[in-house]
């Protein structure tokens, strides 16, 4: 079967690598694209990459244009989606990149987003672990998904193994994240030009600010933590994509080292995208450029009581297009790995 698709925010960087990915997706039909501003020019305008798409032209995003598609994907600023997405009832399969739908305590929202709440989809992590599994089991058959913040879903891949096994203290983390400005989307911020970024590195959101903490927490009380402490650090680096999350958490009373490693062993043995390195190994970024991998690094420290997680993603592909179309197969009953590779892209 093919599905016909539609993907808003197409002009984006988060559209695009949707884009990307869907053109090498052999049940996809990819029929639509929708931009605001950029409406009535060709795609390849503001994706001169995607070459196999240069016949389509971006149509203005509206609700009657996405409406009449199998899938639609939305990828618009935080706080736009929602105001479409109860207008396609419809369409038997809507996947939002966006915050819009990703966290379940309206008071967060509040707190970290602003404007409306709306109610909570799915969770577009499939590897994560929750308390009575993977979060794959809520994915399969799946109507209406939210694709995860990509720092958030980083650092709950990082800690979720720990937590779950409880041989961690969930109310001792820090994360520190060195991440590129891909991640902040494509719309023009004087802090991200690069004469700002290059040459330096940049802390933002310091002291608990950042929006993706909610989101971090949601996931780990889903993996049985009663309560969460995280202290989160993000820093933009001169790199164009890629997050290196150095997650740490100190050793639960009693957990040998073996027990430590053996937990993130066992939760990702089978997972094809998150993989551990082997002991004394530590991802780069370089690594997963163009990638749906998570490499991790794992290191126990003892002299301070620690585990450490060093966690490397594509922002643009793990971190939200790479999980939304994964998510996606899984909801579809297809495998997967469908048009997704493991395969970094070096130099």
């Amino acid at each position: 079967m093919t599905y016909s698709v539609a993907v808003s925010g197409a002009s984006g960087y988060a559209g695009g690598e949707i884009l990307r990915i869907l053109a090498a997706h052999p049940d996809i039909e990819i029929r639509t694209v929708t931009a605001h501003a950029s409406a009535g020019r060709p795609l390849v305008a503001h994706q001169p990459h995607l070459r196999s798409l240069a016949h389509l032209t971006l149509q203005p995003t509206t609700p009657e244009i996405l409406a009449g598609h199998d899938i639609v994907f939305l990828a618009l600023p935080h706080g736009q989606s929602g105001q479409y997405t109860d207008a396609l009832d419809e369409v038997g399969l809507v996947i939002d990149a966006g915050a819009d739908h990703r966290l379940t305590s309206a008071a967060d929202w509040d707190a970290f987003y602003g404007g409306p709440f709306h109610e909570p989809w799915v969770y577009g992590v499939p590897e994560l672990v929750t308390a009575t599994g993977k979060q794959r089991d809520n994915l399969v058959g799946a109507h209406r998904i939210a694709a995860p913040g990509c720092n958030a879903s980083t650092v709950s891949l990082s800690l979720a193994p720990g937590v779950a096994a409880g041989v961690i203290d969930p109310t001792d983390l820090v994360s520190v994240l060195a991440v590129g400005p891909s991640g902040a989307g494509k719309s023009l911020k004087p802090h991200l030009l690069a004469a700002e970024v290059l040459g330096s590195a940049n802390p933002y959101a310091v002291g608990g600010v950042h929006r993706h903490i909610p989101e971090v927490k949601q996931a780990l009380r889903a993996a049985g933590a009663a309560e969460v402490h995280l202290s989160f650090t993000p820093v933009i680096v001169p790199m164009a994509r890629g997050i290196l999350a150095t997650s740490s958490a100190r050793i639960a009373d009693g957990a040998t080292d073996t027990d430590v490693r053996a937990a993130w062993e066992r939760a990702y043995a089978d997972e094809p995208f998150v993989q551990l390195l082997p002991e004394g190994a530590y991802p780069r970024t370089a690594d997963v450029l163009g990638a749906n991998t998570a490499l991790m690094g794992l290191h126990i420290d003892r002299d301070a009581n620690r585990v450490t997680v060093v966690t490397a993603v594509d922002n643009l592909v793990k971190g939200t297009a790479g999980a939304a179309v994964q998510s996606m197969n899984i909801a579809l009953g297809l495998d997967q790995t469908r048009a997704l590779t493991v395969n970094g892209v070096a130099p």
